[in-house]
């Protein structure tokens, strides 16, 4: 299929989808926030699976099993508290936050603090000796964390299926972009194509993906509504700049409950 552009409106506060412009964003309430973006559609995803592979066919549903979800210890008892008792195998965990909350260092703290699991880092934001050198200020042991600067979601993916490790760190959604679409890194566009790329590779495989994304003035994550869709669990790093504690709430998980929040110093 030919690839064309087509013009659609985006809302700049919560990101939400309208084909024609309105005065008024209908997901968020606010006033004179749709902007004309330019999106390519119709152009195939060079990740999608062109053959069946393993149990990805029709199944009647009485014939599904019904066990309980492999879960994996972060070495963290308030995050695993969080997500339900561990992170899920396979599943997909946006993190969000306002710029210096504590994000990225939450995210490297759990590779630091559970060096059972062989994980792939990746950095879109911050070079190698940058994180280098949080790591060594926080401590713990970093032997079996993988550090890999790279923006490009291809080259993120083959690293991963070549490296094969038990969870994949991603910071941030909106430093990724896919040679598929024909657009910056951050667009909609981009934000859409690299979580379901990344979507697809935590289903196909099993390995878990922590996602680290932005969030906006007012406290919506930054880009498309349609990335709160996407991923399995969303989590809201909080709390003021000025004080000693930090609280990690959940607004999302399809494996546990949402009343749950763990708090940080």
């Amino acid at each position: 299929m030919a690839s064309k552009e087509k013009s659609v409106w985006f809302c700049t506060n919560c990101g939400n989808e309208s084909p024609k412009w309105l005065g008024r964003c209908p997901a968020c309430g606010q006033w004179n926030t749709m902007v004309e973006k330019t999106v390519v559609t119709g152009k195939p995803s060079r990740n999608a699976p062109v053959a069946r592979q393993g149990n990805n066919k029709p199944q009647p549903l009485k014939e599904i099993g019904s066990a309980q979800e492999q879960r994996i210890s972060l070495g963290m008892s308030e995050v695993d508290r969080l997500l339900g008792g561990g992170l899920v195998e396979g599943s997909l965990v946006l993190i969000g936050g306002e710029p210096g909350i504590g994000k990225s260092t939450l995210s490297l703290q759990i590779p630091l603090g559970c060096p059972s699991l062989k994980t792939l880092y990746v950095s879109g934001e911050e070079s190698p000796r940058q994180v280098k050198m949080r790591a060594d200020r926080l401590g713990g042991d970093a032997s079996n964390c993988i550090m890999y600067s790279e923006t490009l979601i291809e080259n993120v993916i083959a690293e991963a299926q070549e490296i094969n490790p038990d969870l994949v760190v991603v910071d941030s959604v909106q430093t990724m972009y896919s040679g598929n679409v024909e657009s910056s890194a951050g667009s909609v566009s981009q934000v859409k194509e690299v979580a379901s790329v990344l979507l697809h590779f935590a289903k196909s495989t099993g390995i878990p993906v922590i996602l680290i994304g932005h969030i906006t003035k007012d406290g919506y994550i930054a880009g498309p509504k349609i990335l709160e869709h996407i991923v399995d669990v969303v989590l809201q790093f909080e709390g003021d700049d000025k004080g000693a504690y930090r609280i990690l709430r959940s607004m999302k998980n399809r494996f546990g409950s949402t009343s749950e929040l763990a708090v940080f110093e």
